[in-house]
């Protein structure tokens, strides 16, 4: 096999596995927040939480199975078990209600709330546990190990593409889909699916012949070690970019459906036209970008793809009070801007972070990779953007009657205004990356 390109049978992996993965996160991120809010609770806080314990849950299980990979030698299997188990504890999640635990348990309406809020949060942080171990620790160094740095901008591209393909998927379809059939049958026909993807990675799926069984246990703390983060001061700072990435997603993501749903006043099929659009153009234009990161500096690129993320999150905020036609459109297009900059800045910093991830240490390195991009964005992003939902103290509108509120508070745009300014920041640390790249050349040369 000729290891400088990717292969088709590679391709059909990274794209199911790829796409399936993310559409299941999408669920969990996205639509488990939906869920929370339109048949437990409209509980912002709550919703806050379940998004940061799940952020900790992933972290910690990536460090020890990214780990315990590189150990045994073997992602395969750590791939299709991981998908297998994933897709049944997604299954059953549409059964959850405040009416059932209040059943089962003999208690009233609002300690039934209580309950039901801590089974879901616990349930979400199981699903995460063997999502991280499937995904985030296995699929992604299996990623790593089939790459090379002459193409890895194309994979980043596609890879950074799946999430928002995903995310209009779960915004859009389950939407309607929830609204025909509900919840349970939504949940209980994407566990089998994410479960027959695990059952197809036992078959179609082969590790890397270059994959060594490599290091043990005591190693799960490695990439914390001073000396290796002196020695790999580019991955590490590039790590830093997804960091501050992640942040300004997590404080207006968990938030964005529901913004849209009461600020905005979009309906189902309406803001699943605007992701449409936005997202099948936005990954129209990043297929033509990722590519063109391949022959050129992608330390460079970042500039651009930081300008573009900035100023769609800005125009977001600016996106409304146009009347309903003319918000649509408007934010459509901010929508547009953003998630090409969304892209553009997943692709490049994915490719950076391979391309600096030292050979015989990736699985250990991926739990590095989940407190950067997800561990800490996830603790600070949402609570951030809670910090502003809270402060401004938007009443839910009772949808059942337009001249009364409830107590409950909903998004507010400040949130994508916040976002847009931390990205900015990226803008200082770029230069440091480029230092740190130039460094580390004259010492190999």
């Amino acid at each position: 096999m000729n290891r400088e390109k990717f292969g088709k049978s590679n391709w059909f992996i990274l794209i199911l596995f790829g796409l399936i993965g993310q559409i299941a996160w999408a669920v969990e991120n996205m639509y488990f927040n939906t869920f929370v809010f339109n048949t437990i609770e409209k509980n912002l806080s709550a919703i806050t939480l379940m998004v940061q314990l799940s952020g900790v849950t992933a972290t910690v299980v990536t460090l020890v199975a990214g780990t315990l990979s590189d150990k045994i030698g073997n992602r395969r299997r750590f791939i299709s078990i991981g998908y297998l188990i994933w897709g049944i504890t997604v299954a059953p999640f549409g059964f959850i209600s405040p009416e059932l635990t209040a059943s089962i348990f003999g208690v009233g309406t609002e300690r039934a709330i209580e309950i039901t809020l801590a089974i879901v949060i616990i349930g979400d942080c199981v699903m995460t546990a063997f999502g991280s171990t499937a995904n985030d620790a296995s699929f992604n160094a299996w990623v790593t190990d089939n790459t090379k740095s002459a193409f890895r901008g194309t994979v980043e591209g596609v890879l950074a593409i799946l999430p928002l393909v995903a995310m209009l998927i779960v915004a859009g379809g389950f939407g309607i889909l929830v609204e025909a059939v509900g919840y349970r049958t939504v949940f209980l026909i994407m566990g089998i699916v994410i479960s027959l993807c695990g059952g197809a990675g036992l078959l179609i799926i082969k590790d890397s012949p270059a994959l060594q069984r490599s290091g043990s246990m005591k190693n799960i703390f490695y990439g914390f070690r001073p000396a290796v983060i002196r020695a790999n001061s580019p991955l590490y700072i590039s790590l830093l970019i997804v960091l501050v990435y992640g942040i300004a997603c997590q404080i207006f993501m968990p938030y964005l459906i529901i913004y849209m749903n009461y600020y905005l006043g979009f309906s189902v099929p309406e803001y699943s036209v605007v992701f449409a659009l936005a997202i099948l153009l936005g990954a129209g234009v990043n297929l033509y970008l990722t590519r063109l990161s391949d022959r050129r500096e992608k330390t460079g690129m970042l500039y651009i793809a930081v300008a573009i993320f900035g100023a769609g999150l800005i125009a977001m905020y600016f996106s409304r009070g146009l009347g309903k036609m003319g918000t649509l459109v408007a934010f459509g297009i901010a929508g547009f801007v953003m998630i090409c900059g969304n892209i553009f800045i997943s692709a490049l910093t994915g490719s950076l972070v391979r391309d600096y991830t030292p050979d015989g240490e990736v699985g250990k390195l991926q739990g590095v990779r989940m407190v950067f991009s997800v561990l800490i964005p996830m603790l600070l992003g949402p609570m951030i953007g809670n910090l502003i939902n809270s402060a401004r103290n938007i009443p839910l509108p009772d949808m059942d009657s337009a001249d009364s509120m409830t107590t409950s508070y909903i998004p507010a745009p400040e949130i994508f205004l916040a976002a847009g300014l931390l990205t900015l920041v990226l803008l200082l640390v770029v230069p440091l990356l480029k230092k740190s790249i130039a460094a580390k050349k004259n010492c190999e040369s």
